[in-house]
């Protein structure tokens, strides 16, 4: 006899919930989508995506029952929890959406659900703070009534290439045989395969330390940007010629914002304190990444005034209002607090996004401006949107410049020599 097919739910449709959603959904197995936000579930219904991680066809090609009732939660036997986990205004870890939707899980899961967590967590949170709040709820008991899992999300926004399929996919339950059904829900949708982490401890820092890794990294090339502007020298030239090297990282300074990078070393750094541990490295490179934008507000005040160009009244245009590059996604994008420090410094901030609509820079409190309101006295290119190297030239910029004028190439996408030859100071991080 052929064994019953699963039928999952996935509680929260964002980034990551959306596409696990579609994935399952086009196996064939029973997939319910749940999230608390009406707006979401009911454009989804439309086939419309408001992340545009999946266009309109592929929401077409896949079968999800979506709803904002939790009542649909208790027809799964599977429940997959994938909400956000960021930090607060002290940058401590802000668990309250996990909570939350462990609560509503809880009160409406059946008896022999699996629950899988895929939010990033710091060890622990799994088994110590969410299974106490699922007995809480349901009034089972974890391992007789139910059990749980940890599947940490590798979800890259806006990229096209390394899709929830092709990524190896982290798995671990409470036991073995926990494990192997988490494993075998994986499998179906996962051509990359899937790796048995030890358990589900292992699990949770090893999905904290993917981002970790790289904010420390980012963290050491920002810090060579500072020696190079003290230097006189430009960070390109310098990690080009290091980059001929064959084991050499290629990593790049720049703003770390969005819900990863920016926020999951805090996760590690809180739970370190709590046994009694400083971590020295990770909280090191965190206050390097957090305070560029300081320093990029500086380069540009310094070069401003080198240009004799007075920041009160200075027309600026800020190209980039999220917190990565091709998507819509404005969390915790730090480029917000540059345009906040440049205004407050008196200049005259609009911003533009091609991937936001100008309401939507407007919601963000910022005044929207175009390249073609200029001439400006600086433009700043912020996010290395694809729209902005495939559609703008260093002589549009030139053009919509003042003479003096300064054009910031924060991710140094565009030739020097070209504005140098034009009259024009180019500076880049």
């Amino acid at each position: 006899m052929p064994a019953k097919q699963p039928v999952i739910c996935v509680v929260g449709l964002g980034y990551v919930g959306l596409p696990l959603a579609a994935a399952f959904g086009r196996t064939g197995w029973t997939t319910l989508g749940f999230d608390i936000n009406t707006d979401r579930i009911s454009t989804l219904k439309k086939g419309e995506d408001w992340t545009r991680e999946l266009t309109s066809q592929q929401l077409t090609n896949t079968t999800i029952e979506f709803s904002a009732d939790p009542g649909i939660i208790g027809k799964a036997d599977t429940v997959i929890i994938a909400v956000p986990t960021p930090v607060d205004d002290a940058n401590n870890p802000d668990l309250t959406p996990v909570y939350a939707a462990s609560r509503t899980v809880g009160k409406h899961m059946s008896k022999g659900t699996v629950v899988i967590y895929e939010a990033t967590v710091y060890p622990g949170v799994t088994e110590e703070e969410c299974v106490p709040i699922l007995e809480k709820e349901s009034g089972m008991k974890c391992g007789p009534d139910f059990t749980v899992g940890y599947s940490p999300e590798r979800i890259n926004p806006g990229d096209k290439e390394h899709t929830v399929d092709k990524i190896i996919k982290v798995v671990a339950g409470q036991d073995a045989v926990t494990t192997d059904r988490v494993a075998m829900i994986y499998e179906k949708i996962i051509t990359a395969g899937v790796h048995r982490a030890a358990n589900i401890k292992v699990a949770e820092l090893a999905k904290a330390l993917e981002n970790t890794q790289r904010d420390i990294n980012i963290a050491l090339m920002n810090e060579i940007a500072r020696l190079c502007d003290r230097l006189g020298i430009r960070t390109k030239d310098v990690l080009d010629a290091a980059g001929t090297k064959w084991n050499f990282l290629k990593f790049s300074p720049g703003l770390v914002g969005g819900h990863c990078i920016g926020v999951d070393p805090y996760y590690l750094v809180h739970k370190a304190k709590l046994l009694g541990m400083h971590t020295e490295v990770i909280s090191a490179g965190r206050k390097m990444n957090d305070t560029m934008t300081t320093f990029i507000d500086r380069q540009i005040s310094r070069a401003m005034a080198k240009e004799k160009i007075s920041p009160v009244g200075a027309k600026v245009l800020v190209l980039g209002a999220t917190f990565k590059e091709n998507v819509p996604d404005t969390r915790n994008a730090k480029v917000h607090d540059l345009i906040r420090k440049l205004s407050d410094a008196g200049c005259l901030v609009s911003v533009q996004d091609p991937e936001l609509t100008r309401k939507q820079v407007e919601d963000l409190g910022f005044t929207f401006g175009r390249i073609i309101d200029g001439p400006y006295d600086c433009i700043v290119v912020a996010v290395p949107h694809r729209a902005y190297k495939e559609e703008l030239t260093a002589e549009d910029f030139i053009r919509a410049l003042k003479k003096p004028g300064l054009f910031y190439d924060l991710k140094s996408l565009w030739n020097e020599r070209v504005f140098k030859s034009a009259g024009v100071s180019y500076l880049s991080l």
